[in-house]
């Protein structure tokens, strides 16, 4: 079993078996903060910090049968001491984490989750239940403003889907245009329907334009720098020439939402195809600056 779903089986265990999905996700976050080497990031959403890793676990882990199949967190085998399968440092955090927290109520929680972590709140929906009118202040602060034109690209190699999330978040992008051929992945969120899912629960618009993909084929036995460069300058010759419209449609939304990103896998924006799609689109309006996450 990976160690993080052990986290995920002792925190349950530890508050009694059985804990309410948003206390949960209040502990576990709490608990990451505290790891010098944590194993799940999170996102601000409609009630707080959340985890979608969290959640995947969990239906790995019902699957698996060690939770039930409910809303709440819940332990599906009796006395199976999970505590005792994590790292003596972890279950010192646990443990202390419990006398703190382990008697307050759920709105009591969320308060101190909003407080001490006020950028978790951006996009609460519950806000003004929990905070006064200063304390909302504050989490105002942590909103992104920043509205001036750009077109970004990002890759999510050696992200998690949080923190590519967060990202976006912090840059203020509104829409995310997905220009992978086929938006399939074997590393979790970033299929397409998951990230699509993922993306507008925060407020991030998601578009898929397949037509500026590359071919799967075209992309193997890539190995130096040269080798991207060579297929690129194929892919600007042979591909973005035909696909006019959607460097149109790129700008316009640009023009209507501000702040757009284009992603695909690659971490590095010289080793992928997104860098040429947005010099397409700055070469029709060279105001509009390309920014690399």
């Amino acid at each position: 079993m990976l160690y993080r779903k052990k986290i995920l089986l002792a925190i349950v265990e530890l508050f009694g078996n059985e804990i309410s999905a948003t206390d949960f996700q209040k502990i576990l976050f709490l608990f990451s903060e505290k790891q010098t080497d944590r194993k799940y990031d999170f996102v601000p959403y409609k009630y707080g910090c959340f985890s979608f890793q969290a959640m995947a676990d969990k239906n790995s882990l019902i699957k698996e049968g060690y939770l039930a199949n409910t809303r709440n967190w819940k332990t599906n085998i009796e006395h199976a001491n999970f505590i005792h399968t994590i790292e003596e440092t972890d279950r010192k955090i646990l443990s202390k984490l419990k006398l703190q927290f382990g008697n307050l109520s759920t709105d009591e929680l969320i308060r101190q989750v909003y407080l001490n972590y006020p950028y978790f709140a951006i996009n609460s929906e519950i806000v003004s239940k929990h905070l006064n009118e200063k304390e909302i202040e504050i989490v105002n602060r942590f909103k992104p403003t920043i509205t001036t034109e750009g077109i970004f690209t990002i890759g999510y190699e050696g992200r998690s889907l949080e923190n590519y999330l967060n990202t976006l978040i912090q840059q203020n992008v509104k829409i995310l245009c997905d220009v992978r051929k086929n938006p399939l992945s074997r590393k979790y969120g970033f299929a397409k329907k998951t990230l699509q899912n993922a993306c507008e629960s925060v407020n991030i618009k998601y578009i898929h334009l397949p037509e500026l993909g590359i071919v799967s084929e075209k992309r193997k036995n890539l190995s130096t720098q040269m080798d991207y460069d060579n297929l690129f300058v194929d892919y600007e010759k042979e591909i973005l020439p035909n696909q006019q419209k959607e460097i149109r449609l790129i700008h316009s939304l640009i023009k209507t939402y501000g702040r757009v990103a284009l992603t695909c896998y690659e971490a590095l924006p010289k080793q992928c195809h997104r860098t040429r799609v947005a010099n397409a689109v700055h070469l029709l309006d060279s105001k509009i600056p390309i920014i690399h996450l």
